[in-house]
């Protein structure tokens, strides 16, 4: 898969990005040029040969079907609504994404996380918190791996949003605002979420969303296409539909809604989806990291100042087209914590029910529907 050309407007396909490169002055230079392309033209690309063990990676996905397989009791025991923290499993099709039916099963977790919330504080302080685990005789050496690979990939997001702020030329403290503790806090100072996701094949005449159009909401997300299925459709500045295959020993890395918002729009949030697999094809697996800055931060309040030929990228790729997604407009209005925890409220209302319930009773006036449907 090729690269577009730096002075492309548009894309026809994802950039890859060789981490490998970060190595030597003369690479690192390189790809922080690939990087500041991708961020302002794309808000997409793969990044080969990251520093996450591969052992930790391939372990992982032979326990991602396995995981899936666990006696639906099992599953129940640790169902979402259990948790203030929206960690644990969702049933299969529990989501609307536009209005349809997302066709998915999976269970969310996050980083390590002691929840110091009080009554009286802000309840979107409540939304960090310990996860859910399946029984480990269940599954033994899951969660040890899992927590593994996690805490990889939480250094792996603080490197990579320092080359951000180098691509535009901005220096590490103008992102200490969003990272207490400094650019790569300590682990336990912040909690980043990631899910396990199966899309199972669809049957003949059925809808093909696996998850609907839509965009991530944070600052980045680091996807391990868990399994050799395409499905994963970025949408380029025309409205198109460019395929993300699964690429062997690569994340999929994207922008999102936060990181556009304190850029100017620089870098750039781009509309995604995954179609389910075709009938009598086996099911797809994914495996998204999303990483999330300090809570009470409000995006709005602290947009990032750029040099004036580091804002005229921008101009230089056109005016965004209609897209299929709509989510995350409250970004610059609330605090983040907040505007996570009304995404997650409005997507799975039996926790909001439970664990929310003023929230829920603003968001749902008539009682809890059939389906969450954040967007």
């Amino acid at each position: 898969m090729s690269q577009d050309a730096p002075s492309s407007g548009n894309f026809s396909s994802v950039p890859i990005l060789d981490w490998s490169l970060t190595k030597t002055p003369e690479g690192k230079a390189k790809f922080i040029d690939q990087l500041r392309h991708a961020l302002v033209n794309v808000g997409f690309l793969y990044l080969s040969n990251p520093p996450v063990a591969r052992e930790d990676v391939d372990a992982l996905i032979e326990y991602t079907p396995r995981l899936f397989d666990l006696p639906q009791e099992e599953k129940e025991a640790i169902r979402m609504a259990n948790s203030p923290h929206f960690f644990g499993y969702s049933r299969f099709g529990a989501e609307l994404t536009k209005g349809k039916t997302d066709q998915r099963e999976q269970y969310d977790f996050g980083t390590p996380y002691e929840s110091h919330w009080k009554p009286g504080e802000p309840e979107y302080h409540k939304l960090w918190g310990p996860s859910q685990w399946p029984k480990e005789e269940s599954l033994p050496g899951f969660k040890d791996t899992y927590l593994r690979y996690l805490a990889q990939l939480e250094q792996l997001s603080y490197q990579f949003i320092a080359l951000v702020a180098e691509a535009f030329e901005l220096s590490e403290e103008a992102l200490l605002p969003f990272f207490p503790g400094g650019i790569e806090p300590r682990p336990g100072l912040l909690q980043h979420r990631s899910k396990l996701v199966k899309y199972p094949a669809r049957k003949e005449g059925e809808s093909d969303q696996g998850v609907g159009p839509h965009y991530d909401g944070g600052f980045l997300t680091f996807l391990l296409q868990a399994s050799d299925h395409p499905g994963l459709q970025v949408q380029n500045l025309a409205g198109e539909w460019i395929d993300a295959p699964p690429i062997p020993g690569t994340f999929v890395v994207n922008i999102g809604k936060a990181l556009e918002t304190v850029t100017q729009g620089l870098a750039r949030a781009t509309s995604h989806r995954v179609l389910s697999p075709p009938p009598g094809s086996t099911p797809r697996y994914s495996i998204p990291f999303f990483q999330n800055v300090a809570q009470d931060i409000c995006i709005g309040d602290v947009v990032l100042q750029f040099k004036p030929e580091i804002l005229a990228l921008k101009d230089s790729r056109g005016k965004v087209g209609a897209v299929d997604s709509v989510n995350y407009t409250e970004y610059g209005q609330y605090p983040t914590g907040y505007v996570n925890l009304i995404g997650r409220v409005k997507s799975h209302p039996d926790v909001a029910e439970r664990h929310y319930p003023d929230m829920f009773k603003q968001f749902f006036p008539n009682g809890l529907p059939a389906q969450g449907s954040a967007y």
